[in-house]
C-alpha cells in the first residue's frame, strides 16, 4: 500500500471533482480553433510522412571514361533538311561529321505541317569536289574538266554535266544503267532537290553520343555545299552564306536520361533572326544522380546555359549555323527520394498535440482571469 502510496503521489495529472468546472463561452471557442488547427497540422505532417521527400547532396564528381547521350528536338522553319547537317567534336580530338544515325529529319511547310519524314537519305548527303578527268578531286586553282568514266573520245574531252556523259556513253553504244554512281548526276540531282525544297523548314530530333568530356555540337546549313566546291558551277546562286536563315526553336535540349522535377532552360526557346549569323549556347553541365524511392539511380545531367549571337560580317566570315558548346562541372548533385521515419512522425505528432494544447490554455487562462478581472472592477465601481 505504501508503494501505490507513493506512486500516487507522482501524479502530475491530479483529478478536479467536476462540481469545480467553470465551463465558460471563450473556452468553447478556444477548444474549436485549437482543435481544427490540430487536425489540420497533423494531416500535414500525415502528408509528410506518406509521400516521399526528397533530399539534395553535392559531391565531387570522380567519374571518368563515361559517356553523355545529347537529347535534342530544333525546328529551323526557314532552312530546307537537304542544307543541314549536325556535326560534333570534343577537347580529346574525337570529331564526328555529318552525322546521320540515331537522327530523324522533318520537312514542314511554312505552316509547320509535315511534308517526309526519314531517318536517313534526307538531307546532308556526303558532296564530294568534282571529279576531275586525271581521276583526282577538283583543287581550288584548277579549271574543271569533269571525266567521262570512260567514255572519252579524245584526251581532250570533257564531260561537265550529267547530260555531257550520257551523250559520250550513246556515241559509244553504252548504257548509262546507274547514273547514281556517276560524279555529275548526283551532283546535279542534289542541287535539284535543294531547289525543290526551297522555300521549306526542317524540324530534327533525335540523339548524340559522345564522350563525357568538354566538347561543342552544332546545326550547319550548306556545310557540305561550300566545302566541296560546288559553287564553281554557278548552281548555288540563290543559296549563298548572306541568305541563310537561321531562325530557330529549340523544342527540347536535355543531357541524359530525364527525372522527376527536372527542369530543362532551353525547351521552347525561340530565336528570330532573319539574316545569318552565328547563334552560340554556352552550357554548364552539372553532372546529376537521381535515386528514387525504390532504390533506382538515374545517372543523368542538368544545364545552366547563356546565349550570344555573331553577325557573319566581318572577316573571316564565319560559317552561319546554331552551335553548342558545353563543359562539366566538377560538383556532382544526387537527389534521394527518402521516407520520414515513423519515429520521426510520431515525435512531431505529439509536439503538435501538446504544443497546441499548452498554447490554448494559456490563452484561454488569459481570457478567463482577464475577463474575470476586469468584470470584478467593474462590480466594485457600481457598488463603490
Amino acid at each position: 500500500m505504501d508503494i501505490l502510496n507513493k506512486l500516487k503521489n507522482l501524479d502530475a495529472y491530479p483529478k478536479i471533482n467536476e462540481d469545480f468546472y467553470n465551463r465558460t463561452l471563450s473556452g468553447g471557442l478556444i477548444t474549436l480553433f485549437s482543435t481544427i488547427a490540430m487536425l489540420f497540422l497533423f494531416f500535414s505532417e500525415l502528408r509528410l510522412y506518406l509521400n516521399a521527400v526528397t533530399e539534395t547532396r553535392l559531391i565531387v564528381d570522380t567519374s571518368r571514361g563515361e559517356t553523355l547521350r545529347i537529347n535534342f528536338d530544333v525546328t529551323f522553319p526557314s532552312l530546307a533538311c537537304s542544307l543541314l547537317s549536325v556535326d560534333a567534336m570534343d577537347i580529346s580530338g574525337e570529331q564526328h561529321y555529318d552525322i546521320r544515325h540515331d537522327i530523324i529529319k522533318k520537312r514542314i511547310d511554312q505552316l509547320g505541317n509535315v511534308i517526309e519524314s526519314k531517318s536517313d537519305g534526307i538531307g546532308a548527303p556526303k558532296i564530294e569536289k568534282p571529279l576531275q578527268r586525271h581521276g583526282g578531286r577538283l583543287d581550288h586553282n584548277e579549271t574543271y574538266c569533269g571525266s567521262c568514266f570512260g567514255a572519252e573520245a579524245s584526251d581532250t574531252d570533257c564531260c561537265n554535266s550529267c547530260e555531257e556523259v550520257r551523250e559520250a556513253y550513246q556515241k559509244k553504244g553504252w548504257a548509262m544503267t546507274n547514273p547514281d554512281l556517276i560524279d555529275q548526276c548526283k551532283r546535279e540531282g542534289y542541287i535539284n532537290k535543294v531547289k525543290e525544297e526551297d522555300g521549306e523548314g526542317c524540324n530534327m530530333h533525335g540523339f548524340l553520343e559522345v564522350n563525357k568530356v568538354a566538347g561543342s555540337f552544332h546545326f550547319a546549313p550548306g556545310k557540305s555545299f561550300h566545302q566541296s566546291g560546288i559553287s564553281l558551277f554557278d548552281l548555288l546562286a540563290s543559296f549563298q552564306t548572306e541568305s541563310y536563315n537561321i531562325s530557330h526553336t529549340i523544342n527540347h535540349l536535355s543531357f541524359g536520361e530525364e527525372f522527376p522535377g527536372a527542369y530543362n532552360p532551353l525547351d521552347g526557346a525561340h530565336w528570330k533572326q532573319p539574316t545569318a549569323g552565328v547563334y552560340q549556347y554556352f552550357i554548364k553541365v552539372v553532372p546529376t544522380i537521381y535515386t528514387n524511392i525504390r532504390g533506382r539511380k538515374i545517372n543523368t545531367n542538368q544545364f545552366s546555359v547563356t546565349e550570344h549571337f555573331r553577325p557573319t560580317s566581318g572577316y573571316p566570315q564565319p560559317l552561319p549555323g546554331i552551335f553548342f558548346f558545353y563543359d562539366f562541372s566538377p560538383i556532382k548533385v544526387t537527389f534521394s527520394e527518402e521516407n520520414v521515419s515513423l519515429l520521426h512522425f510520431l515525435t512531431n505528432v505529439c509536439a503538435i498535440i501538446g504544443g497546441i494544447f499548452t498554447v490554448s490554455g494559456i490563452i484561454d487562462a488569459f481570457v478567463f482571469h482577464g475577463h474575470r478581472a476586469i468584470k470584478n472592477k467593474m462590480a466594485i465601481g457600481k457598488y463603490g
